[in-house]
């Protein structure tokens, strides 16, 4: 690998107890150890900045749509906050004033945990379809 590159690791495994517990990290995939001078102490939160630009193309004369929040539990707001503030910090995410608004609902995992989704139903029948995907 050239000197200077980024590398982006993804590591699948069966799910053991001690994962549940967080158990795992990072240091202790036998990769990294094997190879610490290929790995970055602290790993990027973005891959760097391309000089493409993606966009949703829409149907011509399509109106924003601004669908309401579902109702959430308590537990499901401290979460969404909790999760939004973590997007945030790595950069994911920003805040914005975009006319566009897609309503987020949890979906609760095996471990107990969370899983943020976003309903996009009515943005995807606003937007223009794509005759020939990339297989």
């Amino acid at each position: 690998m050239a000197k200077g590159c980024q590398i982006f690791l993804l590591k699948i495994s069966a799910k053991k107890d001690e994962d549940k517990l967080g158990g795992k990290q990072l240091k202790n995939v036998p990769i990294v150890q094997d190879f610490p001078k290929v790995f970055p102490k602290d790993f990027p939160g973005l891959p760097p900045a391309r000089p493409v630009e993606l966009q949703i193309d829409l149907i011509p004369g399509a109106a924003p749509v601004a669908r309401a929040p579902y109702r959430l539990a308590q537990s499901e707001m401290k979460e969404l906050s909790e999760q939004l503030q973590e997007l945030t910090d790595k950069g994911f995410i920003r805040p914005s004033s975009s006319p566009w608004e897609a309503p987020v609902l949890f979906v609760k995992k095996k471990d107990g945990s969370f899983r943020m989704c976003i309903d996009y139903r009515e943005l995807n029948k606003l937007t223009v379809k794509n005759r020939y995907p990339l297989p």
